[in-house]
Formats: structure tokens, C-alpha cells, sequence
């Protein structure tokens, strides 16, 4: 009883942080939050979710499985994220208006849409 009880609230607070993602992807104002806020609330809420599913169909078998997958996504995520945001900045998109400071300016110069900074905006 306690097991599934424990899957149960592991499988709502996964769908929740998937759900928050959702709505931090239609909300945020440029690609740079966006993204931030998919890698974090998408890995962990996928990694909730596979937890989940273990305590519902314990098993050696299952535990590897969901072990496996936690890991490749909790490492993968991130530095996808990472990836596109370097990728976006690089070809030029545009930051959000409520950007103080741009810290890559003159840092990441070669290859960007647009020679040296930029103002936010």
C-alpha cells in the first residue's frame, strides 16, 4: 500500500514538472528560457515518472532499465540544453528585453549571425 502510494505521488509530481516545462516553453519570453526551462523540468520530470513505474513493477529487470534511462537522462538533458542555447546564440537570436547582460559578447565572436555584441532585446 505504501509502494503504490509512493509510485502514485512520484508519477503526479513527474506529470507536474512535465506539465510546469509545458507552460514555462509557452510562456518565457526568448529561447534562452525557454530552453532552461524544458532541460530542468523535462529531465526531472521524466526521471520522476521512470521511478515511478519502478516501484509500480518492481524487478531487477525494471531497476536497471529505469536506472539506465534516469541516468542517460539526467546527464543528456542538460547538455542538450546547453547545445541549443550555444547553437541559438551563435546563429544570432534574439535575447528578451528584460536581459540586463550579455556575458558571451566577445567571447563566443566567430560564427555568431551578427559581428561583435548586440544589445539585449
Amino acid at each position: 500500500m505504501i509502494r503504490i502510494g509512493a509510485a502514485s505521488l512520484l508519477l503526479v509530481l513527474g506529470t507536474a514538472l512535465i506539465a510546469i516545462g509545458a507552460v514555462g516553453l509557452i510562456r518565457l519570453p526568448d529561447v534562452y528560457h525557454r530552453m532552461n526551462s524544458v532541460a530542468k523540468a523535462a529531465s526531472l520530470g521524466v526521471s520522476c515518472v521512470l521511478l515511478g513505474v519502478l516501484l509500480l513493477i518492481p524487478g531487477v529487470r525494471t531497476a536497471v532499465v529505469v536506472l539506465v534511462a534516469v541516468g542517460l537522462q539526467l546527464f543528456t538533458a542538460p547538455i542538450g540544453g546547453y547545445a541549443l542555447a550555444r547553437a541559438a546564440y551563435r546563429s544570432g537570436a534574439p535575447l528578451a528585453a528584460v536581459t540586463r547582460y550579455d556575458e558571451l559578447d566577445g567571447r563566443v565572436g566567430e560564427g555568431r549571425g551578427q559581428p561583435g555584441g548586440r544589445e539585449p532585446g
